[in-house]
């Protein structure tokens, strides 16, 4: 039995998500249902919904963070959650576009412990059902107006922008810190930051400080992202274990070892310089080099000190109580998951 937080009158966190996805999830159906067959199929796979052979399913769908705070941004700035639905749905539609696009650059094959897409339909076909999730993403929020469409354009660039930068890393070897932050600000922050602004400027308050507050989580989502791409559990994660170390991804916690003039930074750099896969002891030593090299410890701190920007950003806008509340336990979630 879940109770309601009587000071707040906050609900539990599993309400709220479930609630969001209530409201959320009928629509995103409705909307994929308008794709041309071939990628409506694709999709509906990828979102769970079916199995390889079109059938109904009830996989895992993802977490469904950024259409959560769109409704709650939108409560929280004086608006009504179902009118933030069509922004909700296009920030999620636009998600997993990059996550159709992410598994095929990476050449990953698992995803929510399923296959991934491209490997059930093949690599062309899941880049271009990626394709008509975006497409879509903009026909379903275009009776919002011209302002929220280039709101989500300018996020999705950023996005695409920050998607390149991480595909240059694995080519170079001279990566710093400070360039991977702003790689993170584009393909994780700015599209989270989207997601509450979009859903705020439903409300009559300022959607500034809604939009600060979104992408200063995004950043702590993905530096918690990267920490779990080494060290998540994969009946948690759906991954497979040390899954970006074995792909030599230039992560926040790694490009920290590799910078960290450190013994064990120096013993990383030659790992990750080596053609050949590493085996399994040999990414089990990477990982605790990046944790000897003081990279997982400064990815966890700047969570935590993003997360507290966060809730300072939210607090400049001074949402209804309840609202608050209930942010702040999303905002919480995401610095706190194993998955």
């Amino acid at each position: 039995m879940t109770t309601m937080n009587t000071r707040t009158a906050a609900r539990p966190l599993a309400d709220v998500l479930a609630w969001s996805k209530g409201l959320v999830d009928p629509a995103l159906r409705t909307a994929a249902g308008r794709l041309p067959e071939a990628m409506r199929r694709i999709a509906a796979y990828h979102f769970g919904w079916e199995d390889a052979h079109g059938r109904p399913a009830s996989a895992d769908g993802g977490k469904a963070l950024r259409p959560a705070l769109a409704l709650l941004c939108a409560e929280a700035a004086g608006g009504e959650a179902a009118d933030a639905v069509p922004a909700a749905v296009a920030v999620e539609l636009v998600h997993n576009f990059s996550l159709l696009h992410d598994d095929v650059m990476d050449g990953d094959t698992t995803r929510r412990h399923r296959a991934t897409a491209w490997t059930v339909f093949g690599t062309g076909p899941a880049v271009l059902a990626g394709d008509a999730l975006l497409s879509l993403a903009f026909e379903v929020l275009a009776p919002s107006g011209a302002a929220n469409a280039r709101l989500l354009s300018a996020a999705t660039l950023a996005l695409l922008e920050g998607q390149a930068a991480d595909l240059d890393f694995e080519q170079r070897d001279d990566v710093t810190p400070a360039e991977c932050v702003r790689m993170a600000e584009g393909k994780t922050a700015a599209l989270l930051g989207a997601a509450c602004a979009l859903g705020a400027a439903c409300g009559p308050a300022d959607t500034d400080c809604f939009g600060a507050f979104g992408r200063a989580l995004g950043l702590a989502f993905q530096h918690i992202d990267d920490l779990l791409g080494i060290w998540g559990d994969p009946a948690a994660t759906g991954k497979p274990v040390y899954s970006d170390l074995q792909n030599r991804k230039k992560s926040l916690p790694v490009v920290t070892a590799l910078c960290s003039g450190t013994p064990a930074g120096v013993d990383l750099a030659a790992l990750y310089a080596r053609p050949e896969p590493l085996d399994e002891t040999e990414l089990a030593h990477a990982a605790s080099l990046v944790d000897a090299a003081g990279g997982r410890q400064w990815s966890q701190a700047q969570a935590d000190a993003l997360l507290a920007k966060a809730l300072r950003d939210l607090a400049v806008a001074a949402p209804p109580t309840r609202a608050a509340a209930e942010l702040a336990s999303l905002a919480h979630l995401v610095t706190t998951r194993t998955h």
